[in-house]
């Protein structure tokens, strides 16, 4: 073939003559370049190749790893892992081999990602995310995705984003809000947990967390700026008062004081926002998670201690009574999972914020069958109990119709992925769970979040008071 016959064939002349006038009228002081650029914009990106690996998450617990390849790049996504499955959510594929990982290994579900899922998607448009994430789906062919694991999937449908987000050279929170139909932005209030408990800590805490709300911050900056102090407070009345053994920290980070008692906690976070002299600015979120201590209709708070437990019984009326006269004596604003997850008479909305995890778990039907009963008003969601990208957004506009928050969540196994953070504000969500302000992959998803505000500039919004209704 001559080199006339391979321009021809090409059409390069006219591409190469349409780069050229474009650097023209742009009169671009380095026309190479620009011309290199313009001729790169100008091919369609395509997936090329599907490549999965077994990482460690931060509990040291296996999870899955993807590069996506196009002709553009290389992009990464990688799945979460809770400390439990829930029965209605999807499912984690695992290995079950006691002698590698405890069983906890990932090789099945890698596996299915490079000879399944790559072959599936390879020559697919990367900005397609509804159909790549559709053939994943019905590749599966279950309800919960547990032939290919929805670790497999989630993790390829972040990287299937990223490299989207690419191709129309907008960054990933664009791009999300695009495909979601978003047209304005505004920073999450950060719910930072600063005391663990339930099985997240060796101490006889009975609830999992309590957490504090920067909700009066003038901006996201401001709120982690206010979350680091009190957190850094927090550790010196720890220390003053249990010694420093006190300090210690649960899975996600946060303090684990040798309490008993959820006012013996709550006290000590009062201090600490007293010390930072936020008290205005500053509410106290907890997460209960009712579900590890409900024993048929009753609910055992001595469940941690094994001298008392089931010697006081709560009944679903005697926790209500007690959620009020925290939120009386506390700036107590948001409880979640105050009941167990099937203890759908006694959990209602009331002065405060009802959050449903463990009650809804991320499933389109169970938000539908709570929205019907009004059995909360804010939706905690975990992207990893969903499956998909595109899953994941259907259900953000399922919990909104309903006119509930949605707290985009970490889960108690994260990686260095800071998805969630663009996920959170391309959604324009009220909250972010990601954690405690320390522990590298923690802050990944906190300090995306600042990158985010500094880009956004006078478009950046922060939630702040209004956090309830987002």
């Amino acid at each position: 073939m001559s080199v006339q016959e391979y321009l021809d064939v090409h059409m390069l002349s006219r591409k190469i003559e349409d780069a050229v006038n474009a650097a023209v009228r742009a009169r671009t002081p380095d026309p190479v370049l620009f011309i290199s650029n313009h001729m790169r914009k100008a091919v369609s990106s395509a997936i090329t190749k599907v490549k999965a690996r077994q990482i460690l998450d931060s509990r040291g617990i296996p999870t899955v790893e993807v590069d996506l390849f196009t002709n553009k790049g290389i992009f990464r996504g990688a799945a979460p892992s809770g400390a439990s499955c829930g029965m209605y959510e999807a499912i984690e594929l695992r290995d079950g081999d006691n002698g590698t990982y405890l069983g906890n290994g990932v090789s099945r579900a890698v596996k299915n990602i490079n000879d399944k899922i790559s072959e599936a998607l390879i020559g697919m448009d990367p900005t397609l995310q509804a159909q790549i994430d559709q053939v994943m789906i019905e590749l599966d062919k279950t309800e919960k995705k547990g032939d290919l694991g929805v670790n497999a999937i989630i993790a390829v449908s972040i990287a299937a984003c990223k490299a989207g987000a690419s191709q129309k050279e907008v960054p990933l929170y664009r791009y999300i809000a695009d495909l979601a139909g978003k047209t304005n932005f505004r920073l999450p209030v950060p719910a930072f947990t600063v005391i663990n408990g339930g099985k997240y800590a060796g101490n006889s805490l009975p609830i999992q967390e309590i957490m504090i709300l920067p909700v009066a911050a003038r901006k996201f900056e401001e709120a982690l700026q206010m979350g680091a102090e009190t957190y850094h407070h927090l550790k010196a009345i720890i220390t003053e008062k249990y010694g420093a053994h006190g300090c210690n920290v649960g899975e996600d980070g946060g303090y684990t004081p040798n309490i008993s008692s959820l006012k013996e906690g709550l006290d000590l976070v009062k201090e600490a926002i007293g010390r930072t002299g936020y008290n205005d600015k500053i509410k106290i979120a907890i997460n209960v998670a009712a579900t590890e201590f409900c024993i048929g209709t009753k609910y055992d708070l001595d469940h941690k201690s094994p001298n008392k437990s089931g010697q006081n019984f709560k009944s679903g009326e005697d926790m209500i009574d007690m959620y009020k006269e925290l939120c009386e004596e506390y700036p107590v604003v948001s409880i979640e999972d105050p009941f167990d997850k099937e203890d759908w008479e006694h959990v209602k909305p009331s002065i405060f914020l009802v959050v449903g995890d463990d009650l809804l778990m991320s499933n389109p039907k169970r938000i539908e069958r709570a929205a019907q009963e009004a059995a909360c008003n804010a939706l905690n969601l975990k992207v990893n109990q969903v499956g998909t990208v595109t899953e994941v957004i259907e259900v953000v506009k399922r919990a909104k119709d309903a006119h509930w928050g949605v707290v985009i969540s970490q889960r108690g196994g994260e990686t260095e992925d800071s998805f969630i953070a663009d996920l959170s504000v391309g959604l324009t969500t009220g909250q972010i769970k990601a954690g405690v302000p320390c522990r590298g992959e923690r802050l990944a998803k906190n300090n995306q979040l600042l990158r985010i505000e500094e880009e956004l500039g006078d478009q950046a919004g922060y939630v702040g008071d209004d956090w309830r209704h987002y």
